[in-house]
């Protein structure tokens, strides 16, 4: 692909993030003219009815562009995208520590050759390390259950 400028002080980069931009406002004219009758659907020279006709179809295009957002972006479905968000955000990192920690020692408990007492002591110090690194009073330090 080559992209060419007529400002030849410009950066390679940023033609590339320029012409990125102008990119959408090429298709929004393209989709006006060809599928939604910008130019084709109208009749008139009066200037308020040819205003009116672009913005229709202005707003014709909002809502396909809408419609095709809702179906096919990762952040629309819902509210799922905002609750794994927010419960991404309210976890902190010693509560996912604790919750890796417990879902190792599940595992270990399904292979079944350890020792209890020393998994349990282990997964402990590492909480504690964990705790002492962050400064968190001790009351309020959470336990591996055994």
């Amino acid at each position: 692909m080559a992209l060419l400028s007529t400002d030849i002080h410009w950066s390679d980069e940023d033609v590339v993030r320029i012409y990125g931009k102008r990119w959408d406002t090429e298709v929004l004219f393209k989709m006006a003219k060809q599928h939604l009758n910008l130019a084709k659907e109208i009749q008139c020279r009066d200037f308020d009815a040819l205003i009116a006709h672009t913005t229709l179809v202005f707003m014709r295009y909002q809502f396909i562009a809408y419609c095709i957002r809702m179906e096919s972006d990762h952040r629309s479905f819902g509210d799922l995208f905002y609750a794994c968000c927010d419960e991404l955000s309210d976890i902190s990192f010693l509560e996912a520590l604790h919750r890796l920690l417990t879902l190792a020692m599940e595992q270990l408990r399904e292979m079944g050759t350890f020792c209890e007492k020393t998994a349990s002591a282990f997964f402990d110090t590492v909480l504690q390390a964990a705790l002492r690194y962050f400064s968190l009073p001790m009351n309020r330090m959470v336990k591996c259950e055994s």
